[in-house]
């Protein structure tokens, strides 16, 4: 059955129309181009859809059965070709926890002004790739090395990482910073697939944390308030999800955290090499 949309679209023009001739009008085509279209239409289904009367033509019983499918297929096909104009204007960029922290408002306005003609969506989805590798996003911002073989990035900036702990935590709510010594004798949440911190913070030193795990940054944050853990985490953490109940301090000796933008090697997005520029321009900003 090999039918075509172009072929819907004719039947259903002559349906709303009731004639060929005002049928090629609306479609600005000829009225032998209907009459074409309509009976290919009827070979590939196998019956007749339309009938001529003396003023114009008419529906069958068949397709007035067909009639309500034929429209629905139109209506998905319409919004199929709309989603395929609005992504050549959309660039998509993907996090996990905090996107940029208090870069992001600015890259949107700065964005805005400078790229009218793309329009920035920010997508939150807690994956490795944060969204990337489900095709949710175009660019993500990560902050974990990623696999240079599928993978395109470019370090876009530095962040500090900072401690999270409970506000009336009684070891640590009076410091103003702490060591990685001193959080490896608590218990650590993290985030296995998404986090920043795992194990290899603590490679040869003589006491590393016990870990609990965590799903995403609201478990993580849940978590941390009830007293349950500390967390490690970027500076953007802080800024982009301050909670009541949870502290953020530095860490006087902990290794900063590198931000980098990731695309598919090979689905290159337009307006890419914009992106990082302007990225890479805000961390370079006091």
């Amino acid at each position: 059955m090999d039918w075509t949309v172009r072929e819907l679209e004719v039947f259903v023009a002559a349906v709303d129309t009731g004639s060929f001739t005002d049928a090629a009008l609306l479609l600005h085509v000829s009225q032998a181009s209907v009459s074409r279209t309509v009976a290919a239409l009827e070979r590939a289904l196998g019956d007749r859809v339309l009938r001529r009367v003396p003023r114009g033509c008419e529906p069958t019983a068949f397709g007035l059965q067909l009639l309500p499918h034929a429209r629905r297929v139109l209506a998905e096909a319409g919004r199929f070709s709309e989603f395929v104009r609005s992504r050549h204007g959309l660039l998509r960029l993907g996090y996990a926890w905090s996107a940029l922290g208090r870069h992001t408002a600015p890259l949107q306005r700065r964005w805005a002004r400078e790229h009218p003609e793309v329009g920035l969506e920010l997508v939150r989805f807690n994956s490795p790739t944060s969204g990337l590798a489900e095709g949710r996003c175009d660019v993500a911002i990560v902050r974990r090395p990623v696999d240079d073989r599928r993978y395109g990035s470019f370090v876009v900036g530095l962040e500090r990482r900072l401690v999270a702990f409970a506000s009336d935590d009684v070891l640590w709510s009076r410091r103003r910073q702490v060591t990685m010594a001193e959080i490896a004798g608590r218990t650590v949440v993290i985030d296995p697939r998404t986090g920043t911190t795992g194990s290899d913070l603590w490679q040869g030193a003589a006491t590393l944390p016990t870990f609990v795990e965590s799903t995403d940054v609201d478990s993580w944050l849940d978590a941390i308030a009830a007293g349950r853990g500390v967390g490690t985490t970027a500076q953007a953490t802080a800024d982009h999800h301050p909670r009541p109940g949870v502290t953020y301090r530095p860490i006087k000796d902990g290794p900063r955290i590198a931000v980098r933008l990731v695309w598919l090697r090979d689905a290159r997005p337009a307006g890419l090499d914009e992106l990082v520029h302007t990225v890479t321009e805000l961390y370079a900003t006091p």
